[in-house]
């Protein structure tokens, strides 16, 4: 057919990984790295913050301090909320992402001053990986239609894979050698650098999306948090068509006729917070996340009990006398991250794009409880680092890929509202309450039954059982709104 495209070389590359149609290659890769920056930088920045935490303070205060990134966060969300409702993206995710690389240098210049950061360093850690994940994830949403989203966000998630790994062997590597404060300026560096790609598939899709929008209505002018959906599709549609007719009258000279007022399907300006407890799915998604967290952190928890008994031993064993605890725990954390996400990159590349399309997201968002059902079970029966270990890893490996990808995917049939601003509500504040939770089960654990690390993983157990129960409630809700193509109200 004349003018159809044709897939390129590109295109027929990625297509080994996922269903990618002719001219849809270049734009997905460069979300792709886009994300891979964000999260090189993450996970170099996170052995560290375990490392400083553990170091300074130990691992029960480190439980203790999420509940301080919840309550935190309740503000930060608030501003965050104000600011889509008057920013365009693009300004939006700029603002937001040179403000977390500057703390990067704020906390390289503390550090190396000889003053204690662990606990700040903590807490930071804490609200910007949420933020910036939640962040591009709403703007990687806005991008795509449902059909398009689930075909392509296993290809954008792979870049997320390939940053972890990257970044927690990086930082495994240059510890030792830089210490602990000069690989936070890598990081920053990294996310200025994500800016980049940012704006440049911001403009590329703009340019496929909007060629007929009024430029005073496109996203380069209209705050991120309106009511319509993506501006190629649903409402945005009508408004979009209304104009045109109105011009045309126009160069009719028609100019008793009242060009036509279309309204927004859902009206926008609602608080973060209300937009989520107001709307049944989200509320759901807010619900999954937090029991995910809590369930996850609980198991983070517990592992770091494991490591700072044996980084003990090991610093007492060591014959040089120059081993820390810290160094000991962040090398270890480093290459516990590298495996997690080996295993996540060869998961996301082979298989989560098929369990997308064969079995659907109301399937695939069930299958990391039933992998943590069967992870703390073996847990509770064998408590001991090795078998720890290697059961977080089947565990997280699974989060980290088929589970973050389909848990983006749950936005796609959202308003643009929602996506920037909802999203950050069920993705960082109800993990740091989910985090909170954990902490307070840290908290009684310790105090009433000696830090049993049975404990934790029976606990674990009755609460993945209340997670299943959501995640189903879940998948059903995502195939209706597919199916009837309207947003969650």
């Amino acid at each position: 057919m004349n003018g159809e495209r044709h897939p390129n070389v590109l295109d027929r590359a990625l297509r080994l990984f996922a269903d990618v149609k002719a001219g849809e290659g270049a734009n997905v890769l460069i979300l792709a790295v886009n994300v891979f920056l964000l999260l090189t930088a993450y996970y170099i920045l996170k052995p560290l913050r375990d490392g400083l935490i553990i170091g300074e303070k130990g691992p029960e205060f480190a439980a203790y301090m999420s509940a301080a990134m919840a309550f935190l966060l309740v503000p930060v969300i608030a501003l965050y909320g104000k600011m889509a409702d008057r920013y365009p993206r693009r300004r939006l995710i700029n603002s937001v992402t040179l403000f977390f690389a500057a703390c990067t240098v704020a906390f390289f210049l503390v550090g190396r001053a000889g003053i204690e950061i662990g606990v700040a360093f903590f807490i930071w850690i804490g609200i910007f990986n949420v933020m910036i994940l939640a962040l591009f994830w709403g703007f990687a949403n806005d991008l795509y239609t449902n059909e398009e989203g689930e075909r392509l966000f296993p290809i954008v998630q792979v870049g997320g894979a390939l940053g972890a790994i990257v970044g927690a062997r990086a930082v495994a590597e240059m510890v030792e050698p830089l210490g602990l404060y000069l690989p936070m300026l890598l990081a920053g560096g990294l996310l200025v650098f994500s800016l980049l790609l940012t704006n440049w598939v911001d403009r590329r899709e703009r340019i496929r999306t909007e060629a007929t929008v009024d430029p005073g209505l496109s996203t380069a002018t209209s705050p991120a948090a309106t009511g319509e959906f993506r501006m190629d599709t649903g409402e945005f549609k009508n408004l979009r068509e209304a104009l045109k007719e109105a011009l045309e009258r126009e160069e009719r000279g028609d100019v008793e006729a009242e060009p036509p007022v279309v309204e927004p399907a859902i009206e926008s300006g609602k608080g973060a917070f209300a937009l989520v407890f107001k709307t049944r799915y989200l509320l759901y998604i807010a619900v999954l996340v937090l029991l995910l967290n809590w369930v996850n952190t609980n198991g983070e928890n517990l592992l770091n009990f494991l490591i700072a008994s044996a980084a003990e031993d090991a610093v007492a064993a060591d014959p040089t006398g120059s081993l820390t605890v810290s160094q000991w725990a962040t090398a270890f954390r480093g290459s516990f991250y590298y495996w997690v996400n080996v295993v996540a990159l060869v998961t996301q590349l082979f298989f989560v794009s098929r369990i997308i399309k064969y079995f659907g997201v109301h399937v695939a968002i069930m299958i990391l409880p039933i992998i943590a059902l069967g992870s703390y079970a073996l847990i509770a029966l064998y408590p001991v680092i090795k078998y720890v270990r290697w059961a977080k890893t089947a565990e997280n490996s699974t989060d980290y890929s088929l589970q973050n990808t389909v848990q983006q995917a749950l936005f796609l049939p959202t308003t643009r509202e929602q996506k920037y601003k909802a999203k950050q509500v069920t993705d960082a504040f109800s993990k740091r309450v989910g985090d909170t939770l954990a902490g307070l089960t840290v908290f009684v654990v310790a105090n009433f039954l000696g830090t049993s690390i049975r404990a934790f993983a029976l606990l674990n157990i009755v609460l993945v059982l209340i997670w299943l129960v959501v995640a189903f409630r879940i998948g059903r809700e995502y195939k209706e709104l597919v199916r009837t193509g309207r947003p969650p109200v």
